[in-house]
């Protein structure tokens, strides 16, 4: 779970506009990073499988966001994978 001050500077970093909280981009970097944090943990906790569950599931929800971001704008989709570093 990303601590409050954490999500708003991810949004703040990837937000279009001053009051965009749900573009793709943003969904993505939050994904993203939280994906990084669930990672971690697994390391440490190497059987606990609800949480790999959770990750596999926000994995998924990442590639959808991305895949459909591809689709409607190519060029947001490599901006955004430059950005984050996810090739």
């Amino acid at each position: 779970m990303l601590a409050t001050k954490k999500k708003q500077t991810i949004i703040k970093k990837h937000q279009n506009h001053e009051k965009d909280t749900a573009s793709p981009e943003v969904r993505v970097a939050m994904l993203s990073a939280q994906i990084d944090e669930l990672a971690s943990h697994l390391k440490k906790h190497k059987k606990d499988n609800h949480s790999r569950r959770g990750l596999i599931k926000m994995v998924s929800d990442r590639r959808g966001h991305m895949k459909q971001l591809e689709k409607t704008s190519k060029d947001r989709h490599t901006a955004l994978v430059k950005k984050l570093k996810l090739a």
